[in-house]
């Protein structure tokens, strides 16, 4: 790395500057490091966060140039799972500072094309219309399924599309008992999970109304932003924001659920993402107060024991609903409901799979290093199932399984109820 002589700190302005005080509470001790998979995977203190927390004080410090290459390597393999958070003891908030420096860097450095063109799809609700459907006629060929084969990296997202192909159609119509709750649930129908999960969310709807909560409809909600916060484009995370939090206002609802860990994490947060937006502030504080994962939910409202085939279940932690929303047993509870299905342990079940939003498409050889151990850990099983709450986990995990050749899948919780 060059070091910059006669260095001038970063502008106050900068969003790493803003959130400067979090790199004070890093005392280097160490604990995060095996709670971090591309540690784990790399072996370089570079690639640890308590390396990646000394990059960005030097960054802040300008004894490091924002496009410092070696630098911005180091933090771009980041996939910001925040395991860190949950072993850190001085409480970094490390989540908060990977996406003010990615920020600061993003606006010295443009974001590589391929993340560009994903960013901008996912900001226009009809663009991104139109690329899923258009990716659901796609996988009814079989053909991802056929190029899945194939063992180069370059195929891996093939695998993933014909993941998610479902064997059931979803029931259409409203779920049974919609009309019959107590308490209001709106729903975020999410990008991934509606366009290419969506028998998950009919099942989460489904699961809802059966445990007592009316759906309320909140129109003209958009992509969380999550996607863009984690890459660094902040100003339209922003933007998606507020766009959700308006809709959610109007709806109404008591809570909203989110059944995708990256989303429900990413509104939970909306309160820090517009803390300095004087008209927003308040009002996503408000809203994100009311989110809740759909584990959550039933959990408080039962949840009511559903019966099913004899079925061997491992749970895999989505990262941002272990370490990012600090909800860890709620799925399991729900889970443990369900006649027939007999829960079996796995082993590194807190650790990351590697999707991380859209870092298995930027970085796909970090990522396959990271999810190696997750597909071995679950073969040791000798599951049918793995269950985990989040779409690009069961993307990822489910395109690792369908290549391996697995009889195991890989499928929502919601899902199985």
């Amino acid at each position: 790395m060059t070091h910059i002589a006669g260095s001038v700190p970063l502008s106050q302005d900068s969003p790493l500057a803003r959130e400067a005080a979090g790199l004070d509470a890093c005392v280097h001790c160490g604990f995060c490091l095996n709670a971090c998979p591309t540690y784990l995977a790399l072996e370089d203190e570079n690639d640890s966060p308590r390396g990646r927390l000394v990059l960005m004080r030097q960054m802040l410090d300008g004894d490091i140039a924002l496009t410092d290459p070696d630098a911005t390597t180091h933090l771009d393999r980041c996939l910001g799972c925040r395991g860190c958070e949950t072993a850190c003891p001085s409480g970094v908030p490390y989540g908060e500072l990977l996406e003010a420096t990615r920020a600061t860097i993003a606006k010295a450095r443009p974001l590589p094309w391929n993340a560009r063109a994903i960013l901008f799809v996912f900001a226009h609700p009809r663009l991104l219309a139109f690329v899923m459907a258009c990716s659901r006629a796609f996988r009814a060929t079989g053909i991802p399924r056929l190029l899945a084969r194939i063992p180069h990296k370059a195929f891996f997202p093939f695998a993933m599309l014909a993941s998610t192909a479902r064997r059931t159609a979803s029931r259409g119509g409203s779920p049974a008992g919609a009309d019959t709750g107590d308490t209001t649930a709106a729903f975020l129908t999410g990008c991934v999970m509606e366009g290419l999960l969506s028998p998950a969310n009919r099942a989460t709807e489904r699961a809802l109304a059966t445990n007592g909560y009316r759906l309320a409809a909140a129109p003209g909600q958009q992509c969380c932003g999550a996607l863009h916060a984690h890459a660094g484009d902040d100003s339209t995370a922003r933007t998606l924001a507020r766009a959700n939090v308006a809709a959610f206002e109007a709806s109404g609802a008591e809570f909203i659920a989110v059944n995708s860990a990256g989303c429900g994490a990413m509104m939970k947060a909306y309160g820090h993402l517009l803390r300095d937006d004087p008209d927003w502030s308040e009002r996503a504080k408000a809203v994100a107060a009311r989110v809740r994962d759909v584990s959550e939910l039933l959990v408080a409202a039962g949840p009511r024991a559903t019966g099913g085939p004899e079925l061997r279940v491992a749970y895999d932690a989505p990262c941002h609903l272990q370490h990012g929303q600090r909800v860890v047993t709620e799925p399991i509870q729900v889970l443990s409901v369900i006649r027939g299905v007999t829960l079996v342990p796995l082993a590194g079940s807190d650790q990351c799979c590697g999707s991380a939003g859209i870092f298995n498409l930027l970085e796909p050889d970090v990522a396959d290093r990271v999810l190696r151990p997750k597909l071995a850990q679950i073969e040791a099983s000798r599951v049918d199932i793995v269950a985990t709450g989040n779409p690009g986990c069961l993307m990822q995990i489910g395109g690792g399984l369908l290549r391996a050749g697995s009889r195991t899948v890989a499928r929502h919780p919601v899902e199985l109820i």
